[in-house]
């Protein structure tokens, strides 16, 4: 990462290119969430097989001392854990353009996923639930407001190297989601759930010292709370939240006294807000009497790309929970007479990103050189393709191993590299846009409405759990999979009206 004060060809001074052309915060950025990504992605490797261990969903001959829920309720759990991260990304992002600045809200956030990862490592199911709430709320406050200082990272959205800046924080993250099912995993399937657990707080640990320790390679604008809150509102919000928990306590205390309490009675809201608060969100930004024309023309071409990122991250995220029980149950454990646990699957799809990005990254600039790069539109269209695609292909082994078969592995490489070149396609991708199609307004709140199409894709899973739909059915499967073709098609088809509501941003 060396530096010098001369200037590039480019007209951008040479100094600022100090992390393979990028500036030197983005290394601190990558590190830090390399970290938090290894601590989560190693526990939700664990989580869904964690829930059915000792059950009659749990593969045959697999470790007991999980919570033995059934395979249903256990993609439930998931789903909506799940969404809870990414909704609580929006309030995360009001934090961070509020009340705490981004960078002071990722070293709080950073705390308490470590300390969420603490509880998890404890036995009972109390601390269980304690810790996923802590890591979905600490997880949260991070992701939107560290995404957004990578942006602050580049001077304007004109940078050249924008995109290329997000594709390679994307491959810190899926670096770090790669070891975690490899070291986390394996400890936590095969010698003890909560040592594997814990293992996750260290990581956690690292990420927030990496942080700490280098904050001041990052952009001093990362520092400053953008449309801070007068005491009036401060005032009115703290009133409003005291109501809302208040009501909502004795509310939950009332149903637990009565003998009525079911874990449902948790989840279904969760999932409905899930879906409700998106809409809600985009509406009251919508009407926001100060933006500008601009502003609020970028404001509706963006619930395109909204629409369309939550019906891929609702195939998507089913590699953890669909996805991972079949491959837990149903497929062969071994290739080339080497056994390996069940988790190491989840590293399959970071494993791709890392020997991918890189090539997309050279593909996208190689093909704006030659002014042939897709539009963002047409990005987006790809990625719903493939993993619509990639369903249709998961049909075949769901079929194969319907009278018991243990299918090849090579089934679940291929449906994970389909997924992969399609989040390529679409989710370092859609980063960016949203940075560069964000009111300034609402900064930091803009990145969170993009992870609320995560909510919204995984509460519409989380539904669907609930509700006793068998996922692992072929037939659902394969609406899933015509679903996201089909909106593949539709924004391709409307492209043209999509890119003049988004202005001169493409």
């Amino acid at each position: 990462m060396a530096s010098s004060l001369t200037t590039s060809s480019t007209g951008i001074p040479e100094y600022e290119k100090t992390f393979l052309g990028h500036p030197r915060g983005l290394a601190t950025l990558f590190m830090t969430e390399m970290w938090e990504r290894f601590s989560y992605y190693g526990m939700r490797a664990l989580l869904v097989l964690y829930l059915v261990s000792g059950g009659v969903d749990a593969a045959t001959g697999s470790q007991g001392g999980g919570l033995a829920m059934t395979a249903a309720t256990a993609t439930a759990i998931y789903s909506v854990y799940v969404s809870m991260v990414y909704l609580m990304a929006m309030p995360g992002g009001w934090f961070g353009d509020r009340v705490w600045g981004a960078r002071k809200t990722v070293a709080i956030a950073a705390s308490v996923i470590m300390l969420g990862h603490v509880a998890l490592a404890v036995p009972g199911q109390a601390m269980f639930f304690v810790g996923l709430a802590l890591v979905a709320v600490g997880s949260g406050l991070l992701k939107a407001n560290i995404s957004t200082m990578v942006g602050h990272l580049y001077k304007d959205a004109d940078d050249p190297r924008r995109d290329g800046g997000f594709t390679l924080f994307y491959v810190g993250i899926n670096l770090g989601a790669f070891f975690a099912p490899l070291v986390i995993g394996t400890v936590g399937e095969k010698v003890n759930w909560h040592l594997g657990f814990a293992l996750a707080a260290v990581g956690m640990g690292l990420g927030l010292a990496v942080f700490l320790a280098f904050a001041k390679t990052l952009n001093p604008k990362s520092s400053e709370v953008p449309n801070p809150l007068s005491p009036e509102e401060r005032k009115a919000v703290l009133t409003k939240t005291v109501v809302v928990v208040a009501v909502a306590a004795v509310f939950y205390g009332t149903v637990v006294a009565l003998g009525m309490y079911t874990l449902n009675w948790a989840m279904v809201p969760i999932t409905l807000a899930g879906l409700i608060i998106p809409v809600a969100v985009l509406a009251r930004i919508k009407r926001d009497k100060d933006l500008s024309s601009g502003e609020q023309s970028r404001v509706t071409g963006y619930i395109w790309f909204f629409v369309a990122a939550a019906i891929f991250w609702m195939i998507y995220d089913q590699g953890g929970s669909t996805l991972s029980l079949f491959a837990d149950d149903k497929t062969a454990s071994t290739i080339f007479g080497f056994g390996f646990p069940a988790t190491w699957y989840q590293s399959l799809n970071p494993l791709f990103v890392m020997a991918l990005a890189p090539v997309f990254a050279w593909l996208w600039l190689w093909l704006a050189r030659k002014n042939q790069e897709p539009n963002t539109i047409v990005k987006f269209a790809m990625g719903l393709v493939l993993v619509g695609a990639s369903f249709f292909v998961f049909i075949v082994p769901m079929n194969m191993a319907g009278d018991g078969t243990k299918v090849s592995p090579m089934w679940l490489v291929t449906i994970y590299m389909i997924q992969t070149i399609g989040e390529l396609c679409l989710s370092p991708v859609g980063l960016s846009v949203t940075t560069k199609m964000a009111p300034q307004k609402y900064a930091s709140q803009m990145m969170g409405v993009w992870f609320l199409a995560v909510t919204a894709g995984d509460c519409t899973t989380g539904l669907l759990s609930i509700a006793g739909v068998d996922l692992n059915g072929t037939g659902i499967i394969a609406m899933e999979a015509a679903l996201a073709v089909l909106a593949g098609f539709a924004i391709w088809m409307y492209r043209k009206k999509v890119q003049n509501l988004m202005g001169d941003v493409h």
